[in-house]
């Protein structure tokens, strides 16, 4: 035999062995599924990048989507990611009430589906991973209180609209319900709007605020709102009129968008509930990464939770992760401290 040929022959061997050990190498990678209903809102740019980041760091394949809030959009990637193989799908619902449907199909194959952000109903979920919404509307609600004693004598006395998203979404409707419980609770306060808004729209919850204003004559004290981009429709709205002023008017958001935090630095918007993404984003891409690589295992012998929610079909084994109230005072300690953005995001060049 040349030794061209024996040059050749252990080419081809060294070739074989490196395929082998990469496919091998392959095989102990799982596959899993990350599908958002939205990249609208800013907030999303961080839980793809975060989840992303830390599933790959655990040794994941990550098949990324989003839904553009369309329900049979979010049912169609959802199918996709069965059919790419992926042992795990991690789950923000578009239609809370309807996604059931999806797990369903899921456990069908052998596929578990972890719930994010928002609980949906009747359907088998594996395990959800969240904030508590009901908390995020009641801390918007107590800021609210805390606004009305500064700025009205001493007294809770005036007139309060509820923003609310996506007509039936889970998420609204405990962010709702946390503030309206502290509405309720005072019977100074008069509820003059409570609106739902398809899409999470910032021009509907603008031409919502347009029409209350123009109703009232200016006369509206405060706005609770159900998200970042929201409370932007509103602050637009109270600018037109020389309104958006938190000595003027109350404003809360929720999801801490850059630019909702550089209202509260500017004092047009008095609070943002910070629902911190990264541990939400991280604790997502952990559960899911382990439960791919144990399947034949009960999720909760594998991920400490600290509660269950029964959903209408189970009781959800729930990892719930943290928020914070950011007013003007606790920005710097909070978002900034945290790393959220820079004091040159917030507060521009000096």
């Amino acid at each position: 035999m040349s030794r061209n040929t024996l040059k050749v022959l252990a080419a081809a061997s060294a070739l074989a062995a490196l395929t082998l050990g990469g496919s091998a190498f392959g095989a102990d990678k799982v596959k899993i599924g990350f599908l958002l209903k939205t990249m609208q809102e800013e907030r999303y740019q961080h839980d793809k990048a975060d989840f992303i980041a830390k599933a790959e760091a655990l040794g994941a394949e990550v098949v990324f989507d989003s839904a553009n809030n369309d329900e049979q959009a979010q049912l169609s990637k959802f199918e996709n990611m069965l059919s790419k193989g992926c042992k795990v799908i991690v789950l923000q619902p578009v239609n809370t009430g309807t996604a059931g449907k999806m797990v369903k199909t899921a456990n069908d194959e052998k596929v578990k589906v972890v719930g994010y952000d928002s609980m949906l109903v009747n359907g088998p979920l594996d395990m959800m991973v969240m904030q508590d919404s009901w908390a995020v509307g009641k801390l918007q609600g107590e800021a609210m209180l805390d606004w009305f004693k500064k700025h009205r004598d001493g007294k809770v006395e005036g007139s309060v609209a509820l923003i609310m998203g996506q007509p039936g979404d889970s998420n609204a409707t405990a962010m709702s319900s946390g503030a309206l419980e502290i509405i309720k609770a005072n019977p100074g306060l008069k509820l003059v709007v409570e609106q739902s808004h398809e899409g999470w729209s910032t021009d509907k919850a603008m031409a919502t605020t347009e029409n209350a204003l123009t109703k009232y004559k200016n006369k509206v004290d405060a706005f609770i709102c159900n998200n970042s981009g929201m409370a932007r429709g509103v602050v637009a709205a109270l600018d037109a009129q020389g309104l958006a002023d938190t000595n003027k008017v109350f404003v809360a958001g929720s999801d801490a968008d850059l630019t909702n935090i550089q209202y509260v630095a500017q004092g047009k918007q008095t609070v943002e509930i910070w629902k911190k993404v990264k541990p939400l984003a991280e604790k997502a891409a952990e559960i899911a990464v382990a439960l791919a690589k144990e399947p034949d295992k009960k999720p909760t012998d594998l991920v400490k939770v600290d509660k269950t929610i029964n959903n209408g079909a189970v009781d959800v084994p729930t990892v719930v992760t943290e928020i914070v109230p950011v007013t003007k005072d606790n920005l710097d300690a909070t978002i900034i401290a945290g790393g959220l953005y820079t004091k040159e995001q917030v507060y521009g060049k000096k």
